[in-house]
């Protein structure tokens, strides 16, 4: 069985993960200076780098051949094992969503009383969706986190760091809190292209794009959704080949809503609706979609421009330029 695009190309650097400069140099100059703190917040939408820069500072920290600037070699027996999540005694990965409880975190500040495997390595414990902790599970971490035994580093991740806060906001004076940023257009893009050109798949621009507006920000669901895209077929990817799969909105109907709305046609919005609704269109997805061609005809209008949008819908937009010229 194949391995998931987001899988097979999670970063095993920190200087491979996309966007996340501000963290990433300044957790290898920790590990380079060696001033590593006992406890991370990372926060940020999902899919942006989370998990994986938890697991190349766990990397890092117990690398065989670690180069002097921080990185891990990303190839030793150690980092192969962290990166690909398999099991290991220094690294514990856990879902706090199905262990959020009390006992499941006394359980695991007893486990991180027990030293580390071997004198030059670290025990490091990643907490993903840790907004999910219950008040009284933090409140059982509270004193391991101001006083932690010796080389044990925790990291937690989250998407709502305020549910954080106001269940248990000493802890977050306890730990260094990093905020990641959502990714943007032109990064998935280029991210889309490299791995797909390693793939040996041919995709079409306008497909990149699509894939990369519809991941919203998040690298790991543009990787997932290019997986979808790819699984449905043979050949090229296209950008119909792209919204067949995704279950997208063709852009012929959002001209035409936005030539209902030049022409001042209020009386035809409900036919063209009607029609979409009983299309079975998500209405949310497709407000998004117009949101983008609308925000694109306005650049069109003050600039001359088409951003965003694919080649075709950019020349139908220039089209029509003069029916919302000031």
């Amino acid at each position: 069985m194949s391995l998931a695009l987001a899988r097979k190309y999670r970063p095993k650097t920190f200087a491979d993960v996309a966007v996340q400069s501000h963290v990433s140099n300044t957790l290898r100059g920790a590990i380079a200076r060696g001033r590593v703190a006992h406890g991370y917040l990372l926060c940020g939408p999902r899919g942006v780098g989370k998990t994986t820069l938890a697991r190349v500072l766990a990397m890092a920290l117990n690398c065989e051949n670690k180069r002097e600037d921080g990185e891990p070699c990303g190839e030793c027996i150690s980092c192969q094992r962290i990166w690909s999540g398999s099991s290991s005694l220094d690294v514990v990965e856990i879902d706090a969503a199905s262990n959020r409880g009390v006992d499941d975190a006394r359980e695991l500040r007893e486990r991180a009383m027990y030293a580390p495997s071997g004198e030059d390595r670290f025990k490091v414990y990643i907490v993903d969706e840790a907004h999910m902790l219950t008040r009284e599970a933090w409140n059982a971490l509270l004193k391991i986190l101001e006083e932690p035994p010796p080389r044990v580093i925790f990291v937690f991740a989250t998407t709502e760091p305020q549910k954080i806060a106001q269940a248990a906001a000493p802890v977050l004076s306890r730990l260094q809190r990093f905020d990641l940023k959502r990714i943007g257009l032109a990064e998935i893009i280029k991210r889309l292209s490299t791995v797909l050109e390693k793939e040996g798949v041919k995709v079409s621009e306008d497909a990149l794009s699509m894939i990369a507006r519809a991941a919203d920000g998040s690298m790991r669901d543009a990787l997932s959704l290019a997986d979808q895209v790819i699984s449905i077929g043979e050949g090229p990817v296209t950008a119909e080949r792209v919204r067949e799969a995704l279950g997208l909105v063709p852009e012929d109907e959002f001209l035409a809503i936005l030539d209902i709305i030049g022409a001042h046609r209020a009386g035809d919005v409900f036919d063209t609706v009607t029609k979409l609704a009983d299309a079975g269109v998500d209405f949310g997805v497709f407000l998004s979609g117009f949101a983008d061609i609308l925000r694109a005809q306005l650049t069109v209008v003050l600039n001359g421009k088409a951003e965003g949008v694919s080649a075709a819908a950019a020349a139908a937009l220039r089209e029509r330029k003069d029916f919302f010229a000031a």
